[in-house]
């Protein structure tokens, strides 16, 4: 079996990566296509660093249009060259169902796109659009496939491989602790994304909200894990921050890499985080946390105006609770964070059963959703 996947950012270069295994499992495949570290480490080299495609908002999005548009003709034809037997899009939709869209119309190749469009949540007619060029959808949430078998696409729930996270146990906290001479004070997460956009964006705000939190909270260090991608870029940003700032990078050793960004957030009292699928990773670590995000002030307008739900945070929807604090868009300033920090600091309790319940509801104790992923693809196949 011959599988070409494309992802475009580092969840989806992790998904990517489970499905990949998953579907080495069961049948004899080979891959080729687009991804980060983790999908290469499951065999194939990428076309082109999947970092070029981590852009994200309408606005940010227009000085590397013509490159994109690029990459998106590459990749397409790539795909159809390679002639395989179905053609996997993770997440990133403006990329993958351009590209998808190309392949369509020049060839009969079948197409999966993994990660549901959030229609659900913006820009509903979406769905409609893609049962024109996507086959087949796979599904991280449990309330998504109504909306796309709604619009006549195949949609099966697959779960979240955040569910599979093994917490980190004492030991290990301990010794990261001790390797980063953080000793017994409490620590705070601070994850300001993992495009270059959003550190730039976010990251002046967080150092902001940060100074307020260590000059009420001084015992308090702060640990920022982040990207191999964005690693300087993230270390310049800290300098000149408070609490004796520790960044936790991969450093290329797979296992090794994950298990430290686990007792990282074993170590954590909360978290400071941008809004994405880091919540879950947090929610399934029962790291507390607090949500704020903003883009640039066109974008913001654009989708403040098109949004159809009232929290942007995954582990609110999915709990159907609204128990993890926002502060997005014109409320993502440090004077309103920092606040929000220190009450989930001293008040993190609140937050544990939505925490909890979101990962039952993702698949939590279930069949690894990569494997899951795998067996929905293979059973979908025709013929």
């Amino acid at each position: 079996m011959k599988v070409f996947v494309i992802a475009g950012e580092a969840s989806g270069d992790r998904l990517g990566a489970a499905l990949m295994a998953g579907l080495k499992s069961l049948t004899d495949v080979e891959f080729a296509g687009v991804g980060g570290d983790q999908m290469q480490a499951e065999g194939f080299t990428s076309l082109f660093p999947m970092e070029e495609l981590s852009v994200m908002g309408l606005v940010e999005i227009l000085p590397k249009y013509f490159s994109l548009k690029r990459r998106i003709r590459e990749t397409a034809q790539a795909a159809i060259d390679y002639a395989p037997d179905v053609v996997i899009g993770i997440d990133s939709p403006d990329f993958c169902l351009r590209v998808a869209k190309i392949i369509k119309d020049r060839s009969d190749l079948r197409i999966v796109h993994y990660v549901a469009p959030s229609v659900w949540a913006w820009r509903p007619k979406r769905a409609d659009k893609m049962a024109k060029v996507i086959d087949q959808v796979l599904a991280l949430l449990p309330f998504e496939p109504p909306y796309l078998e709604a619009a006549g696409v195949d949609c099966d729930f697959v779960g979240h491989p955040v569910v599979n996270d093994i917490p980190a146990s004492e030991a290990e906290i301990a010794a990261f602790r001790a390797d980063q001479g953080l000793d017994d004070a409490p620590v705070l997460l601070v994850l300001p994304g993992s495009r270059g956009s959003e550190v730039a964006r976010l990251g002046p705000i967080f150092g902001d909200a940060v100074r307020e939190v260590c000059a009420k909270r001084p015992d308090l260090r702060l640990v920022i894990p982040t990207v191999t991608a964005r690693a300087q870029q993230v270390t310049q940003l800290v300098a000149d921050w408070p609490g004796t700032p520790v960044v936790v990078a991969p450093t290329g050793q797979g296992d090794r890499d994950k298990r430290t960004k686990a007792a990282a957030f074993g170590a954590a009292q909360g978290a400071l985080a941008a809004s994405g699928t880091v919540s879950l990773e947090l929610a399934a670590a029962d790291t507390p946390m607090v949500i704020a995000y903003d883009a640039a002030w066109l974008t913001r307008e654009i989708i403040r105006r098109m949004l159809i739900i009232d929290t942007l945070t995954l582990v609110n929807l999915v709990s159907e609770t609204r128990a993890i604090p926002e502060f997005n868009g014109e409320r993502c300033r440090a004077e309103l964070i920092a606040p929000g920090v220190l009450d989930m600091l001293d008040n993190p309790g609140p937050q544990r059963d939505a925490m909890r319940l979101t990962m039952d509801r993702l698949g939590r104790g279930g069949e690894d959703p990569g494997l899951r992923a795998a067996r929905a693809v293979m059973k979908r196949m025709p013929g």
